[in-house]
C-alpha cells in the first residue's frame, strides 16, 4: 500500500500557495503522492485553481511525491494541449507523474461553455483523447482521423521521462469506467462521503478489482486507488482495503473536512499506517 493526499482545489484550497503547504508537509511526513481535482468550480460559484498549475508548484517544491490529478475530465479538454502539459510536469518532477482521467461528472463545466454533456459522447471522445495522449507520449509520429479528433502526422517533444509513457489510471464507478480501467494501467475510486464516513466497504471494493481484472488483457502492473478518510495510525482500516486490492489509499482532503489548519495538522500526523 502507498498512501496519497487528494486535494480538492476548490474555495479556500483554491490558493496554490495553500496546497504547496500541505504538499511539503506530505513529503516531510510520509506520504507518497500528492492528487488534486480538476474541476471548473467557479461555473458554479465556487473558486477553483488549475490542476496543472497547482501540481507544477508541487513538482518545484518536493522531490519524491507522485503528482497527478485526480481525476481529469478529458472530454472537456484538447488531447494534443494534455499530452504536452503533462509531458512538461513528468519532465519538471523527474518522472512522478500520473495521468488519471475520466468522463467529467459536473455537467455544468460543459454546458456553460456551450460544449455538449451527453454522457455518451463524452465516453466516446474520453476513449477516442486517451489513444491519441498515449501515441503522442510514445514518441511516434501520430496520424489519427477519427470521429472526434484529428492528428496529421505530428510528433511529441520533449517526451515525458517515463518510457514508454506516463501511467494511465481511470476514474469512475460504473461498469463502463471498470472496464475502461482494464485497458490501462490503474482505477481510481471514491470510497468515502463528503461528510467523512467510507461509502464503500472492502467487500465492495474487492468486488469491484476483481471486475476489472476480468476483463484485464495482461498481467502487467496494475493500480488501485481509492480515496478514504482515516486517522495517523489506523492501520486496521487500510490493511482491510489493502487485501481488497488497493494499492493507493488517497487521503481526501477537502472544506468539509475542516479549514486549512485541520487539514495540515492530518496531513502532519502522517499516513494511516
Amino acid at each position: 500500500m502507498r498512501y496519497g493526499i487528494d486535494v480538492a482545489i476548490l474555495g479556500d484550497l483554491a490558493d496554490p500557495r495553500r496546497v504547496v503547504e500541505l504538499a511539503r508537509a506530505a513529503e516531510e511526513s510520509g506520504w507518497d503522492g500528492l492528487f488534486v481535482w480538476d474541476h471548473l468550480a467557479f461555473a458554479w460559484g465556487v473558486p477553483s485553481a488549475d490542476p496543472w498549475v497547482t501540481l507544477a508548484v508541487a513538482a518545484q517544491a518536493t522531490s519524491r511525491l507522485v503528482l497527478g490529478p485526480a481525476v481529469t475530465p478529458l472530454p472537456r479538454r484538447r488531447p494534443a494541449v494534455v499530452a504536452q502539459t503533462v509531458a512538461s510536469l513528468d519532465v519538471l518532477s523527474g518522472g512522478r507523474v500520473v495521468f488519471a482521467a475520466g468522463l467529467g461528472g459536473v455537467e455544468a463545466e460543459f454546458t456553460a461553455f456551450g460544449e455538449p454533456a451527453d454522457a455518451k459522447l463524452r465516453a466516446a471522445r474520453l476513449d477516442e483523447a486517451l489513444g491519441i495522449v498515449a501515441e503522442l507520449w510514445r514518441g511516434e509520429e501520430v496520424t489519427h482521423h477519427g470521429v472526434h479528433y484529428r492528428v496529421d502526422g505530428v510528433r511529441l517533444a520533449p517526451l515525458p521521462v517515463q518510457r514508454p509513457r506516463v501511467p494511465i489510471w481511470i476514474g469512475g464507478m460504473s461498469a463502463a469506467a471498470l472496464r475502461r480501467a482494464a485497458a490501462w494501467d490503474g482505477w481510481v475510486g471514491g470510497g468515502d462521503t463528503q461528510d467523512g464516513r467510507m461509502a464503500m466497504t472492502p467487500e465492495q471494493v474487492a468486488d469491484m478489482v476483481a471486475t476489472i481484472r476480468r476483463h484485464r488483457s495482461n498481467d502487467g502492473p496494475f493500480d488501485v486507488a481509492l480515496t478514504g478518510v482515516s486517522a495517523a495510525g489506523d492501520a486496521a482500516t487500510v490493511r482491510a482495503y489493502a487485501d481488497a486490492g488497493v494499492t493507493w489509499w488517497l487521503e481526501h482532503l477537502h472544506g468539509y473536512r475542516g479549514d486549512h489548519r485541520a487539514l495540515l495538522a492530518r496531513v502532519t500526523a502522517g499516513p494511516p499506517s
